[in-house]
């Protein structure tokens, strides 16, 4: 690959901080408030920011002694604990990036429908009608084409539209920070109107402080197409630093201007009902467009990933051979179009079931928790392997155990969806292995 199709560290580390900054962030502050009180928020965000921060920890050091390896969340579990565990990890992943593309699309046009949508006359909805199908479908497709004309390309228009996306975010967190009440803030710390224990409340804010992280592993997974080895580390870095910084800010501030039982009860995106009470309609209208070009933005970068996993797999034998062809411009052309194809059987079953963002965002979530778990599995492996330093390995240590809290924060129902999904690519998993062992016989 010639170095201008290469992505640099600025671009590398927009994608990562656009990937985990989606639509996730603009319903934060409702979605915390409805599980957890004070405490128990600032107690999993704290468990979280470990957590991920170790798991930023395992994709830097990973690529530092693993340099060879590329794809990242495939081929550290490939290495690591067999041919089938990689493609484990890579169905899980692909699903929960693909499925992650579509909730972007749906709760996209649900704030377009904010805009345009009237008593009489609901146009877009909740993202599932069908003028949202035919409007979704439009751009799944535009950016198909955008795509194959290049990754590089892509990810440089991420760039610009992750730092047009900032400024709304940016604006609230200063209008809510001069706004603050301390004694609002201070409203029943301990969630006692939730009728929930303190652990239960840690236990809630899991998936949702997860499902705003899922795509710190971005510049591990277009690790093959950086410019520089070490930027992978560092975009990674960066990217959940910010982000950490940014969510902690934007969930606790926001109960400094509605209590929390209150809060709990704003309409989604819950940011754009805060701004409306501090600004008026302008507040409002700020935050409804920031979260179409968030959402956009980070559809792009997920539509990367989405495209980029099947490609790495194919390549060892763990999806078909077709997949890991690539076209003149370097974009793995069929692996693209598998997703896009998948992403809009997903539309057509989003619009004939109604189902919206949430139910979206649980099935996304509940696909990764496998994967995150593998890539701390395997540092801690190979550190123990290779006799390395004891900061190595606790940071392995520490990974893993974070991905095993999540299983079991996620509970029973998440864990048994997840395993549902997961049958069907054994089937494809099969005929991948059979298909490569002929290829191998008769090369």
């Amino acid at each position: 690959m010639s170095k201008a199709n290469r992505i640099g560290l600025t671009a590398l580390t927009a994608l990562v901080f656009s990937s985990m900054v989606g639509s996730g962030v603009f319903s934060l502050p409702q979605n915390m408030a409805e599980v957890a009180g004070l405490n128990a928020m600032i107690v999993g965000w704290t468990i979280t920011g470990l957590g991920i921060l170790l798991l930023a920890g395992c994709f830097l050091h990973l690529s530092r002694l693993k340099p060879t390896l590329d794809g990242g969340i495939y081929i550290y579990a490939k290495e690591g604990f067999g041919d089938l565990a990689g493609f484990l990890s890579a169905w899980g992943y692909w699903l929960c990036a693909t499925i992650g593309v579509v909730s972007y699309l749906v709760v996209a046009f649900a704030a377009l429908g904010a805009f345009v949508d009237t008593p009489g006359a609901i146009i877009f909805g909740k993202g599932t009608t069908l003028y949202a199908f035919l409007g979704e479908s439009l751009i799944l497709w535009s950016v198909y084409s955008l795509i194959l004309k290049g990754v590089t390309q892509a990810a440089f228009i991420n760039l610009l539209a992750t730092l047009a996306k900032s400024i709304p975010l940016l604006i609230f967190i200063g209008v809510v920070g001069y706004s603050f009440n301390i004694n609002t803030f201070h409203i029943d710390p301990q969630g006692h109107s939730l009728d929930q224990s303190f652990m239960t409340q840690v236990k809630g804010t899991m998936l949702i402080t997860l499902w705003v992280f899922t795509g710190i592993e971005g510049a591990v997974i277009l690790s093959s197409r950086a410019k520089k080895r070490k930027d992978i580390g560092r975009a990674t870095y960066l990217g959940v630093i910010t982000a950490l910084i940014l969510y902690v800010l934007i969930s606790l501030l926001s109960l400094g201007i509605v209590p929390r039982n209150e809060l709990a009860t704003l309409s989604n995106p819950s940011m754009s009902g805060i701004m409306a009470m501090l600004t008026g309609s302008w507040g409002k209208v700020l935050l409804s467009a920031g979260l179409i070009v968030s959402v956009l933005a980070s559809y792009l970068s997920w539509i990367l990933y989405s495209a980029e996993v099947p490609f790495t797999a194919a390549q060892y034998g763990a999806f078909p051979k077709l997949f890991s062809k690539v076209n003149a411009n370097g974009t793995p052309k069929n692996s693209l179009l598998l997703t896009n194809l998948t992403v809009q059987f997903c539309l057509l079953l989003v619009m004939f079931t109604g189902k919206g963002y949430n139910t979206l965002v649980l099935v996304s979530t509940s696909m990764i928790l496998i994967p995150y778990f593998l890539v701390g599995a395997y540092l801690l492996k190979i550190t123990i392997q290779t006799r390395a330093s004891l900061k190595l390995k606790l940071i392995g240590l520490g990974a893993s155990i974070y991905g095993l809290w999540l299983v079991y924060a996620a509970g029973v129902n998440t864990l048994l969806l997840s395993a549902i999904l997961y049958i069907p690519g054994i089937a494809l998993y099969i005929y991948s292995q059979r298909q490569h062992r002929k290829l191998a016989l008769m090369s």
